[in-house]
């Protein structure tokens, strides 16, 4: 896997990166943002599940391959032998469309999604 250059996408989508990295590496949902965990990651045993997070939380191998858009809202992890997604959907604030400028906290409501890959 190559690493993306950073300076191969514009502002812009640096922006949107950045911002799904602080909510992902830190789970904060001050600013109205959602974490969603599915039945399968649920049906987990509780250190499982932290387990999973804490890999959620750490990730950062962002590369050509899995990230070709540059906006870090996509990546795998394993626990246990079991492949694990988390997804970051960038909404409007009313949470009924797109967001429109999803490099703007104040227009977007981030919902990251963690599922057992099996559920994707």
């Amino acid at each position: 896997m190559s690493t993306p250059d950073p300076d191969e996408f514009d502002e812009t989508t640096r922006r949107i990166a950045a911002l799904n990295d602080d909510f992902r590496t830190s789970f904060n949902n001050a600013s109205g943002n959602h974490i969603v965990a599915t039945q399968g990651i649920h049906a987990l045993p509780h250190e499982d599940r932290y387990a999973i997070f804490d890999l959620v939380r750490s990730f950062d191998q962002f590369a050509e391959e899995n990230d070709p858009h540059g906006q870090h809202d996509f990546g795998r992890v394993t626990h246990n032998g079991q492949d694990i997604f988390w997804k970051i959907d960038a909404y409007d604030k009313s949470m009924e469309h797109g967001s429109p400028d999803p490099s703007d906290p104040s227009q977007t409501t981030r919902v990251m999604t963690i599922m057992l890959a099996n559920e994707y």
